[in-house]
């Protein structure tokens, strides 16, 4: 039946039941809608319709799915994990979107390989499960996280994947040593290093382009028990970045786990400024401590420590103690606390627990996420820190170091040059104030100056609107990304809300 779906589905307003009932799937198939979960995100800045949402009980309904759409003219694919894109990257107009959350629980298998364990674990299944089942039933956890957890294995690989451990581990793409994939051409893959390897570094980071991730094998190691979890702030961003830099640097047994930081403003604005920084409610930020010669913004280094129940507390104060020693912060600006390691991890969970509760979580966020070398973010401060940005953005301005060398230049990822960079993520949520279209705006202007600079910078989670952008971005890339895409998705048909690449009848030409 599948093979006639090329003449049943003439456009885009066929009858979705026959559709469903040509490909016979064990999943469910449902027609789209612009107010459904498919036809939005959690940017809230897109809305289209797709054909139908689907949510396959395994990889064989997504190779169905794939394979259907390639037998005709038009049809696109979308895998849509927790929908936590921000520019309509996993939807699909007049398309179908696979929602992977419905396969979280076809793989979960606990392995050893050359003597380190790893978790098989679903493309659909989110990090904070993976973590509580690790943690809870095995006592250990994966290597390297997002900040975030509520997103899926297969949307977080298809980009990177990064966090405060990335200095140490690397992105989430370094520590995956299998993935099975359904490519464009609906067909099912098991790739690794070794196997098939040119379609296992390019789905790593291939924002979707090149296949769907269905199942990964994911590096783990032995979990800690408490993190020692503290905040330091500064006045001035060379002593900032050059502590941070120290820090990720340095050798494990001689430095922090995870090593982090952000820009808030010189204020008391409560969600931009000072209040933003202690850990705990009873924490008091006195900002009678902060220098005469502090600029409109400072600065926060934000660092943690693993430890065990077993270590004397006096033996984590000298480790801690011995490190902070070496940082110039300002010594009475220091926030810190003890957590577990889950709830560390799940820090985030958190804040969306409290916006869902003042009703901002669901409200538009145009968040921007740049890669900037270390050679241009003392410019990129300059400018857009320090006057861009100076009130804040109503949320996070992340900014922190991660090392070139723990990343694999195989993979589709493209970075600045350089072993040092910087991830700045500007975390915006659309509260009282400027319009929506007035934030969006402002993002267009950072990029615009950083291009007009001649900083060395590229997007994360990348969002351009021409061909020619998308040539730009990936530079010297492009070639490899182009013929990466014409082996394993030649119509197009995968992931079309990324804009990339136009859905052809049988090749890119």
């Amino acid at each position: 039946m599948i093979a006639c779906l090329g003449r049943i589905v003439p456009s885009a307003d066929a009858d979705v039941s026959t559709i469903s009932q040509s490909l016979d799937l064990q999943g469910s198939f449902e027609s789209g809608g612009i107010m459904g979960v498919a036809g939005k995100d959690f940017g809230g800045l897109y809305s289209v319709k797709p054909l139908a949402l689907i949510k396959p009980s395994g990889t064989e309904d997504i190779a169905q799915v794939v394979k259907a759409a390639a037998r005709t003219s038009h049809l696109t694919v979308a895998a849509r994990g927790n929908g936590h894109s921000i520019n309509g990257q996993a939807m699909a107009s007049g398309g179908l979107v696979i929602d992977m959350r419905s396969t979280e629980e076809n793989h979960f298998k606990l392995l050893t390989i050359d003597g380190s364990p790893c978790i098989d674990v679903s493309g659909g299944a989110l990090w904070e499960d993976v973590l509580k089942r690790c943690v809870l039933m095995f006592g250990l956890a994966p290597r390297s996280w997002t900040d975030y957890l509520s997103l899926t294995v297969g949307g977080t690989l298809s980009n990177a994947g990064v966090s405060g451990q990335a200095f140490r581990y690397g992105p989430q793409t370094s520590n995956v040593t299998e993935l099975e994939v359904v490519t464009g051409k609906g067909e099912i893959t098991v790739c690794s290093e070794t196997q098939n390897s040119e379609l296992f570094f390019g789905a790593l980071g291939g924002l979707g382009q090149f296949g769907i991730i269905t199942r990964a094998r994911v590096k783990l190691q032995p979990a800690p028990n408490m993190v020692r979890w503290i905040r330091l702030v500064y006045s001035e961003f060379e002593e900032f970045t050059r502590d941070a830099e120290f820090l990720v640097t340095r050798e494990e047994a001689e430095s922090f786990d995870y090593v982090e930081g952000f820009v808030f403003s010189n204020s008391d604005d409560p969600i931009n400024g000072w209040p933003s920084v202690p850990l705990d409610p009873d924490h008091d930020f006195n900002p009678v401590h902060i220098p005469q010669s502090a600029g409109p913004v400072l600065y926060c280094l934000e660092v943690a420590l693993h430890y065990s129940h077993t270590d004397h507390p006096s033996t984590i104060q000298t480790a801690v103690s011995g490190l902070l020693e070496r940082l110039g912060f300002v010594r009475r600006l220091k926030f810190q606390v003890n957590v577990s390691y889950m709830e560390f991890l799940l820090r985030v969970k958190r804040v969306e627990e409290h916006a869902n509760a003042n009703g901002i979580w669901d409200s538009p966020h145009p968040w921007l996420n740049i890669f900037v070398s270390k050679s241009s973010i003392v410019d990129f401060d300059r400018t857009v820190f320090k006057k861009m940005l100076k009130d804040g953005v109503g949320g996070p301005m992340l900014i922190y170091p991660l090392l070139r060398s723990k990343w694999d230049d195989r993979t589709s990822v493209v970075l600045p040059e350089g072993e040092v960079f910087y991830i700045v993520a500007l975390l915006r949520f659309v509260r009282k104030g400027p319009s929506v279209e007035k934030l969006v705006a402002q993002n267009h202007e950072i990029v615009k100056w950083c291009n007009k600079e001649g900083l060395d910078f590229k997007l994360y989670l990348p969002h351009y609107q021409s061909r020619e952008e998308w040539k730009r971005h990936f530079g010297k890339q492009w070639s490899r990304f182009v013929e990466r895409k014409f082996s394993f998705d030649p119509m197009a048909i995968l992931a079309p809300g990324q804009k990339i690449f136009k859905r052809t009848h049988t090749n890119l030409n």
